[in-house]
């Protein structure tokens, strides 16, 4: 019987952590979407300001 040459998968998927970047820019536009669909701007608005008084600011 003949030795082949093992099977190399044409896909292989890298294990490992994403960059947190590429991370934010894959979640950025479901957020804006998610805001955009429950009208969510005032909600948004509204714990920044809290989490700025927190902050002192």
């Amino acid at each position: 019987m003949a030795h082949t040459a093992p099977r190399r998968t044409t896909f292989a998927r890298r294990t490992g952590r994403r960059h947190p970047l590429v991370a934010t820019l894959m979640a950025l536009p479901l957020a804006a979407l998610l805001l955009l669909v429950f009208d969510g701007w005032e909600t948004v608005a509204a714990q920044a300001s809290s989490v700025g008084a927190m902050l002192g600011r």
